[in-house]
């Protein structure tokens, strides 16, 4: 049976990699004793991230190392027998990141777990890649402090959230993960052990090689210690919800908001359809669906913060003043601890139920202009009608980043990846017309490489293979990601 070129290509990858021995075995033992898994004892987990569509595929073994020094020998031994590496967090990507692709060794960061010094003085702390974020928030703000990033997914690792420089609801004001990242050690390919960067809040000393790690997918080294920026905790916070008749005059109100300085710490839009099945899934019934006689089939939710609450509702007399102008039904306020938490508890849910009720699903994480969503956003779920594919979609209306779902019921896994893959090429040459890129904070794995290569051109991905190349000579670590 001739292979098509896909086919071809993996065979041709599989061929420059070496099989792991019971030598190599014995060897990786004695480096990480009594956390290599091999077999049947390694479990299926390790073989896939939260995103089945992207495969499965087994790795020849799993280990969990617990610092820096076993990294660095599990390295150095992979390297010398030319095996492949696949390093893994909390495994809640989407894209296929940490799928092992070629089998070979899959090294979890997972045990390295600890939050090691904070520096008060300095406003820093420094954590091991495997603690997750739910814990340093927490941990954090029984300290006083704040860590302002705030990817959705608060099980994940703060290593996953660094190579893939994460992002989430509160980026619209306070960035993303890279903009608290300051130092980092890290482990190259060869087993080398490096340090990047320093604790300190600028520099302009020769090439970054941190900004290179930060966002490379576990490509280029392994992050094994994280030096991160802290900063005062804001003492009050109020959220918002605005509905409004449709998803276009929802969006249509984003850039208004921004002009207005209000500094809001987030602006997420969601459909009704959606938080019909989140308020179902949490028990939380906190969105309304009709305002003064008029059905809402959009919201935009907003959080403002800052040094008291006299001072967010003057902001937020504005923000209705904005509202009112957009079209927006009403404003309401959501001040009390208890209400807050059930709101964000459905906004948290959303993909949750996504999964659960598609029996297949295909993503993407595109960013586009914010004065472009409403646009993007109806393309889609134009050319997804024309398929017979549920489009369902959520996202952070501040940055214009977008979580866009193909989700497939009754149908054949066969037939919908055809049409998944349709919708998704339409998508992102949209995307591209309108100065948009693949990814706002999902990253790229090895799901979305071609997507990638499209969007940048070969200029710009020959560059970003020839990096590769300089980190990752032997190119053992995580191949055929990004653009391996």
């Amino acid at each position: 049976k001739l292979l098509n070129e896909k086919e071809r290509k993996e065979e041709s990858a599989m061929s420059q990699y070496e099989k792991v021995t019971p030598e190599l075995i014995q060897a990786l033992q004695a480096a990480v004793p009594g956390r290599v898994s091999v077999d049947g004892d390694i479990n299926d987990d390790f073989s896939h991230d939260e995103m089945p569509i992207y495969g499965s595929h087994a790795p020849a073994a799993v280990c969990l190392p617990a610092s820096t020094e076993e990294v660095a020998a599990i390295m150095a031994l992979c390297s010398e027998h030319d095996i492949p590496v696949t390093v893994r967090g909390a495994g809640t990507g989407l894209v296929g990141g940490c799928v092992p692709l070629h089998g070979g060794v899959v090294l979890c960061t997972m045990r390295m777990d600890k939050i090691l010094e904070y520096d008060k003085d300095n406003l820093t702390v420094r954590v091991q890649p495997g603690v997750r974020l739910c814990d340093l928030i927490d941990d954090v703000a029984a300290k006083g402090l704040f860590y302002p990033p705030d990817p959705g997914e608060k099980t994940g690792s703060i290593g996953g959230n660094v190579v893939t420089n994460a992002g989430g609801m509160r980026a619209v004001k306070y960035g993303t993960t890279r903009d608290y990242v300051l130092a980092a050690t890290v482990v190259l390919p060869s087993g080398e052990v490096m340090e990047l960067g320093r604790a300190v809040t600028k520099t302009s000393s020769g090439y970054s090689l941190l900004h290179l790690v930060i966002g490379s997918e576990g490509t280029l080294a392994i992050v094994t210690e994280i030096t991160l920026k802290l900063i005062a905790r804001p003492e009050a916070s109020t959220s918002f919800i605005l509905p409004f008749a449709d998803i276009d005059a929802a969006i249509a109100s984003v850039p208004g908001i921004k002009l207005a300085g209000l500094d809001p710490q987030s602006i997420e839009f969601m459909e009704r359809d959606i938080v019909v099945d989140a308020e179902e899934h949490t028990g939380n019934h906190v969105f309304p669906a009709e305002v003064d006689g008029q059905e809402a089939t959009a919201y935009i939710l907003i959080t403002l913060d800052g040094t008291d609450v006299d001072e967010i509702f003057q902001r937020a007399e504005k923000l209705a003043e904005i509202a009112d102008e957009a079209g927006a039904f009403d404003v309401l306020v959501i001040d009390q601890p208890s209400e807050r938490e059930a709101v964000w508890q459905v906004r948290d849910a959303l993909l949750t139920v996504i999964e659960h009720e598609a029996e297949l699903l295909d993503e993407m994480d595109v960013v586009v202009p914010v004065n472009r969503i409403a646009e993007f956003l109806g393309y889609v779920y134009g050319v997804g009608a024309e398929r017979g594919i549920r489009i369902r979609s959520f996202g952070h209306a501040g940055d214009g980043n977008l979580h866009v779902y193909c989700a497939g019921n009754g149908i054949d896994e066969d037939e919908f990846r055809a049409k998944a893959a349709e919708i998704m090429k339409l998508a992102y040459e949209k995307c591209d017309e309108l100065g948009g890129l693949v990814s706002g904070e999902h990253g790229i794995g090895h799901a979305k490489k071609e997507y990638l290569r499209e969007s940048v051109g070969e200029t710009a991905y020959g560059l970003m293979a020839g990096i590769k190349q300089v980190f990752d000579p032997k190119g053992i670590l995580n191949p055929g990601k990004v653009c391996s």
